[in-house]
């Protein structure tokens, strides 16, 4: 079994920045890949960022230049880095990430994610 754990969000104001991380804890051989999606009310969820075994990244436009996605291995811990938050960025974050974890690989996700709330 593996867990994803995050932490890290809260309220901010406008212009604001926070840091979610998302830990991998159980039967994890490595982590192939990771993605954080978003869910605003009454909006449809959206993939806000991925990022390979090798580090490579990718972000919706309406992120690009403000957030970041890196990676801790040796951890098994990804982060979201996120600057210049704006109002729209509120939603419900959640990470997921396919792990390896001995002889085939798997999905799994947060679960409820973790609350980013941004005040104008």
């Amino acid at each position: 079994q593996v867990q994803l754990v995050e932490s890290g969000g809260g309220l901010v104001q406008a212009g604001g920045s926070l840091r979610l991380s998302c830990a991998a804890s159980g039967t994890v051989f490595s982590i192939i890949e990771m993605e954080w999606y978003r869910q605003a009310p009454e909006k449809q969820r959206e993939l806000v960022a991925t990022i390979t075994s090798s580090g490579s990244t990718n972000y919706i436009d309406s992120v690009k230049g403000r957030f970041t996605f890196f990676r801790d291995n040796a951890k098994n811990t990804m982060y979201l880095q996120m600057n210049s938050l704006r109002p729209e960025d509120t939603a419900d974050y959640v990470c997921s990430a396919l792990v390896d974890i001995g002889g085939g690989s798997t999905w799994y996700g947060s679960g409820p994610g973790t609350q980013v709330t941004v005040s104008s």
